[in-house]
């Protein structure tokens, strides 16, 4: 993974880092509290090549100096307006991160590659933001705290083994890792505690 500051690699963030950080994270928040629902996310300016919208304004609210990120191949060439908007420390490996931006979750690492607490702090487990290309109201199930009954739910692209890998994660709570899923102009959060029935 190069790391190097290359042209155009520091463009500029939010226009408004205040009022912009702070819409973006009530979308977070409202995406964390009702699981399995797209949210959408007012527009953001000029993010890096290969990275949508929403996945980079994600990054820029949550991650900061006290925080390790992790970038897949395909996110990798961000690593330096990362650094720049969010002075987090750019990591190595899967387990040593906060968070994760994959951009390409096709051919992510699997969910038990990322750290997911331990009985005593179950919260210091990590967070992947991944970026696709489409939400749907159809395929699994799911049900949970924020969700009334069941409620269907897919995006695309995931790992094809993604229904193994999730009930797996379910399976460790109180642990475990939670998912963002950005779209261009939207988001939309599986927790940890959002378990898929059948």
């Amino acid at each position: 993974m190069s790391l190097s500051i290359a042209d155009g690699d520091l463009r500029p963030g939010f226009a408004d880092p205040v009022l912009d950080g702070q819409r973006s994270f009530r979308a977070v928040l409202q995406a964390m509290s009702r699981p399995a629902t797209v949210v959408p996310l007012a527009p953001f300016g000029d993010s890096p090549a290969g990275i949508r919208a929403a996945a980079a304004a994600t990054v820029l609210t949550l991650v900061d100096f006290d925080t390790a990120l992790w970038l897949d191949d395909a996110a990798a060439p961000a690593a330096a307006y990362f650094r720049f908007h969010c002075g987090c420390t750019i990591v190595a490996v899967p387990e040593q991160a906060d968070f994760a931006l994959i951009a390409d979750p096709a051919t992510m690492p699997p969910l038990a590659a990322f750290k997911d607490g331990d009985d005593d702090f179950p919260d210091r487990s990590a967070t992947l933001i991944l970026q696709v290309e489409a939400f749907a109201d159809i395929g699994a199930r799911y049900s949970g705290p924020g969700i009334e009954g069941t409620l269907a739910f897919s995006a695309r692209p995931l790992p094809g083994d993604f229904v193994t890998q999730w009930r797996g994660n379910t399976a460790l709570y109180p642990r475990g890792v939670d998912l963002i899923l950005a779209g261009e102009t939207a988001l939309a959060a599986l927790p940890r505690s959002s378990r898929m029935e059948g």
